[in-house]
């Protein structure tokens, strides 16, 4: 089969032929038809990562979309070494597979999970955003950033600011947002508190940085 094949850290992966993986009985054959790439794929190829790996030649690609051995399509992650997402074939274990509903693009189904579940995490297991809270979103014109914005609105933020560097991808997001202000927010560094009034509401402050996201409590008016 063909795949992008690694054959030292920080080199460039070559499509290359590759041997078909063979599974024991508790994994799965999986046909790709898509797989994103990554910063995590990128900092693992380049040895960057402290999950990288010395054994090569590897595969590239951490999950991706494919056919499973069964017929159904799916989302999967945790190919196992030497196999990767980014290949014809691969083989990972049933608990890594997960249904996609059909009316999802193959492309945009691998692409979503990693910023989508940052963003969601983010949200809930780090900043734990309850219903009628107000939250401030740092990069909020990145991927990661833009989902946070609809995961906010979705929890049932109150109050809901977006700020990010790009005017034109900010000025999408208004009908999203539940503040008029959120496309003029004016830059600030990650969790400065902001001079105000005892008066003034605090806000839930999620920095995305890198796809990951970093909380404080800030003062606005």
């Amino acid at each position: 089969m063909h795949a992008a094949v690694l054959r030292g850290l920080g080199a460039a992966p070559r499509c290359e032929q590759f041997a078909d993986p063979v599974p024991p009985g508790d994994e799965l054959i999986v046909e790709v038809r898509a797989s994103s790439l990554k910063p995590v794929d990128k900092q693992l190829a380049s040895g960057s990562h402290f999950a990288s790996s010395n054994d090569r030649p590897v595969i590239c690609g951490t999950d991706g979309v494919g056919t499973l051995s069964d017929g159904t399509r799916g989302f999967f992650g945790g190919p196992r070494p030497p196999y990767g997402a980014m290949a014809e074939r691969t083989v990972v274990r049933r608990e890594f597979c997960f249904p996609l509903p059909e009316n999802i693009d193959d492309k945009v189904a691998a692409a979503l999970p990693n910023p989508g579940v940052s963003a969601w995490l983010s949200l809930t297991f780090r900043g734990k955003l309850l219903h009628g809270e107000s939250v401030l979103i740092l990069g909020a014109t990145g991927v990661t950033g833009r989902l946070a914005v609809r995961i906010a609105k979705l929890l049932g933020a109150a109050r809901l600011v977006a700020a990010g560097r790009n005017r034109q991808v900010l000025n999408t997001l208004p009908e999203l947002v539940l503040t008029p202000t959120s496309s003029t927010f004016p830059t600030m560094s990650s969790g400065r508190r902001l001079p105000a009034p005892s008066a003034a509401p605090i806000f839930k402050l999620c920095s995305i940085t890198c796809g990951v996201g970093q909380w404080k409590y800030c003062y606005l008016p």
